[in-house]
């Protein structure tokens, strides 16, 4: 059974965008999980814009939660990291004027930095995972800097369509097999649809799906835990 992490970062935008106290993202945490959810990601950005320190802090205080914390790898996040011990954390790249993480980490450009990221993290028995393009170096360099998983970037993939999607697919699905034959965990999210996902979860080796974008923007209209298992029923199917 594939695992289903449910993004809870635009509850946040959407009190952000108020200054408001509500709503309140980890209200979303027991809706999520009645829906299917197995674990919860937040992304704690450079720029606060949604997620703030006191959210990471309290949904890393969840007894029994898997908090899976996406975040920079800066010095500021890996301390923060280094605090909380979430079960879990994604590094990704980040720039402060991007709408949204635009694709995946450059392991092969910084593996001397990140091999002392990864080291110190698992150190503090936090599970570390690189967000990635399914480029065979990148797979590579994760598992040489001693990474437990790669989550593969499908926002290509999400964005294409015909045969240039088809084409993104195929990469993900060799990407996917090439990680699991060097011993790494693999995930995959971004930009992933009710529509578009069932061709991700037909990859054998994909054992994580973490979606946060299309399950907020389908609970406008029918409510979170309806958006969650909506999601949850595809990947079974």
């Amino acid at each position: 059974m594939i695992n289903l992490g449910v993004n809870i970062d635009h509850i946040a935008t959407i009190r952000q965008a108020r200054g408001t106290s509500y709503p309140d993202p980890l209200d979303a945490v027991p809706v999520c999980m009645a829906g299917g959810a197995g674990s919860i990601t937040a992304h704690l950005r450079e720029d606060r814009r949604h997620i703030q320190d006191h959210d990471i802090e309290r949904l890393a205080a969840i007894d029994g939660l898997h908090l899976n914390m996406e975040m920079g790898a800066t010095d500021e996040m890996v301390a923060i990291c280094e605090r909380l011990k979430p079960a879990a954390c994604c590094l990704v790249p980040e720039k402060r004027e991007e709408l949204t993480t635009e694709g995946g980490l450059d392991v092969v450009g910084h593996q001397e930095r990140l091999t002392g990221i990864v080291g110190r993290l698992s150190a503090a028995g936090v599970r570390v995972s690189m967000f990635i393009d399914p480029i065979p170096a990148q797979i590579r360099a994760s598992r040489e800097i001693g990474a437990a998983v790669v989550e593969l970037h499908t926002g290509h993939y999400a964005n294409l369509t015909g045969e240039a999607q088809a084409k993104e697919l195929m990469a993900l699905t060799e990407g996917a097999k090439l990680a699991r034959e060097l011993g790494l965990i693999v995930h995959a999210g971004h930009g992933l649809t009710v529509e578009n996902t069932p061709a991700i979860c037909a990859i054998p080796e994909v054992e994580e799906l973490n979606i946060g974008h299309a399950i907020i923007a389908d609970a406008v209209f029918k409510g979170l835990h309806q958006a969650v298992a909506d999601f949850r029923a595809v990947m079974v199917r």
